[in-house]
């Protein structure tokens, strides 16, 4: 029965994740034919509200699926775009250390990129996940490093796909530190009202297949 209702919650959280990726947020700077989405938002806190390992593959079933409604060619750019918010949501569900390799990763190649050595200054954002996994507890630093995880990524991976020169990465620097904590406060928000309405309907469903965080309980039925 509870993993029923698992699979009941995994569908809906599905259905309100491919809707959020319906409603574009802002486009991508240098790269206009793609766009940022308020799956940005909600696709981190999956891996809180389930464990980990569900929590980034329920990302990754989003991902499918919008491709596959969207009718799209598959190409390169298409699988890599799969990637981001499912480390995004390891780093938000996770306690491991290991969560900061990918950013660190991300800032290796970043440099060794010609146009990417003239802009080096750029991916010293993706320090952020792993100053921030030094405050386990702290959920907009959860939220900021697991933004920044997947930003890590995707930039990353647009440097290559598009040689985006060094002044394109300049311009981008008080744009990019907007709109990540702009995501920050979106996952925040987003993972404290999920955590509120888990337990508003604690006492009518069962909901112990979830994970409810009573830290980010706004409101709680016995006060």
């Amino acid at each position: 029965m509870m993993e029923k209702r698992k699979i009941a919650f995994l569908a809906l959280f599905t259905i309100i994740s491919l809707a959020a990726y319906q409603l574009k947020f802002s486009t991508i700077l240098g790269v206009p034919s793609q766009s940022f989405n308020f799956f940005q938002f909600i696709g981190p806190i999956g891996a809180g509200i389930f464990n980990t390992t569900l929590g980034v593959v329920s990302v990754l079933f989003v991902e499918v699926l919008n491709f596959i409604i969207s009718g799209k060619a598959l190409d390169p750019i298409t699988l890599v775009r799969f990637t981001p918010m499912m480390f995004a949501a390891y780093y938000f569900g996770s306690k491991s250390r290991n969560r900061v390799v990918v950013p660190l990763i991300c800032m290796g190649l970043f440099v060794l990129n010609p146009l990417g050595r003239e802009a080096w200054y750029y991916s010293l954002f993706w320090l952020i996940p792993v100053a921030a996994a030094l405050w386990k507890d702290n959920l907009f630093l959860r939220s900021l490093g697991a933004t920044f995880t997947a930003h890590a990524i995707g930039a990353t991976a647009f440097l290559y796909a598009f040689s985006i020169p060094a002044d394109v990465w300049a311009t981008l620097v008080p744009i990019t530190a907007f709109e990540r904590i702009s995501f920050a406060v979106g996952i925040s928000i987003s993972y404290i009202a999920v955590n509120t309405i888990l337990n508003s309907i604690s006492s009518k469903v069962d909901v112990r297949a979830l994970r409810i965080d009573p830290r980010y309980v706004l409101f709680r039925e016995n006060e």
